[in-house]
């Protein structure tokens, strides 16, 4: 495809508020991309944000969005648990999809999209796009030169704490695109930390790694109920997760995912050696070089990724627009990405093998790579 792909975004909650729709309805990328539908069950919430964004179509489900032929590809940005029925709805409607993480809840899910999609000819890209970094792709070659000598072990991990609850501009307000309920994180399928949080920092210790071998996990629900504007929400999905990763020759690793308290001062992620340690862009507490290094100390983490450029540097959640935007070039130019399908399906194997090693007392081996 030469001319600019026509998007479809698939729900209209926070994550495409605050920074699908801001980022990819900019004047700068309307000759690569353009939105021209959205869709939610809400229906109001869509008809809002395509007045707001000047998109022309709004749809209430995803089968009447892809039914319409206004889409080439779409960013699936609905809560997590559905994200593969509406995956499969794309891929068999013969639209290239970018999944919002995490692409599905368990590994045969996975399999069955990316089986699906070689059959139709369908790309998938899938967030989070973590070794698009610099930063993560210096880690990796220092690591491969023994800067941090023989590899002991490595952690990564993040808590929910309140932040769904408190996100002030999508969730305090009297309207349709500023009082979206977030009460599907704490509810199964999909919800919890290791699918919206923890995903970030295991994409990296990955990519930067290589694929693990063995999990081995604790995981339950700590905190049974949640508060939002009075109203109690029921967590029934696990929110406290601990985990241990065998990735062969007594390499290990600590995962997280839990309802509040994080490591303090943890890069993403944190990793020892025998000659140092390397803790998000320190090597042994100091600074370590890298190409734009600068970028990320003035905007943010994302300050370096390659289509961050202009207003997008101090803009919401430039990491989704970044990786949208992987799936984009890949349809124009041919040019695949490392946010690929098959390492997102590594790190939900991860994530679906530990809650079923907390089930079971018994550590997984698992099948993936990437």
């Amino acid at each position: 495809m030469s001319d600019a792909i026509r998007l479809g975004i698939i729900g209209t909650g926070s994550i495409s508020i605050r920074g699908l729709l801001p980022h990819l309805t900019m004047e700068d990328v309307q000759d690569r991309v353009r939105i021209t539908a959205v869709c939610d069950p809400v229906y109001e919430r869509a008809q809002a944000a395509a007045q707001r964004f000047n998109v022309p179509h709004a749809f209430a489900t995803a089968e009447e969005l892809l039914a319409s032929g206004a889409v080439d590809a779409v960013s699936i940005a609905s809560p997590i648990g559905v994200h593969y029925e509406q995956g499969k709805l794309a891929i068999d409607h013969g639209v290239h999809v970018h999944f919002n993480k995490s692409m599905t809840t368990t590994v045969d899910e996975a399999d069955d999209l990316i089986a699906r999609a070689a059959e139709k000819g369908v790309r998938l890209v899938s967030s989070p796009g973590e070794m698009l970094r610099p930063r993560h792709q210096r880690i990796r070659q220092m690591i491969s030169e023994g800067v941090l000598g023989t590899l002991t072990w490595a952690v990564t991990g993040a808590a929910f704490g309140r932040y769904h609850e408190d996100e002030a501009s999508v969730r305090h307000g009297d309207d349709p695109l500023t009082n979206i309920n977030p009460a599907w994180y704490f509810r199964r399928p999909g919800g919890g930390p290791l699918y919206d949080m923890t995903v970030y920092g295991l994409h990296a210790m990955t990519g930067i790694l290589g694929p693990a071998r063995r999990v081995t996990a604790f995981s339950g629900v700590r905190v049974k109920e949640r508060e939002f504007l009075g109203q109690v929400l029921p967590t029934d999905m696990d929110d406290n997760t601990l985990m241990v990763l065998d990735f062969g020759d007594n390499f290990f690793a600590f995962v997280y995912g839990v309802p509040a308290g994080g490591l303090p001062q943890m890069g993403r992620p944190l990793i020892f050696g025998t000659a140092g340690v390397i803790n998000g862009d320190k090597l042994n507490g100091k600074p370590f070089d890298y190409a734009g290094m600068e970028l990320d100390q003035e905007f943010g983490m994302n300050g370096s990724l390659p289509h961050v450029v202009g207003a997008h540097r101090s803009m919401e959640e430039a990491h989704v627009y970044e990786d949208v935007m992987q799936l984009v070039d890949w349809l124009r130019e041919d040019k695949p990405t490392v946010a690929s399908a098959e390492h997102a399906r590594h790190v939900i194997e991860i994530f679906d093998a530990a809650y079923r090693s907390a089930e079971t007392g018994q550590a997984q081996i698992l099948r993936t790579m990437f």
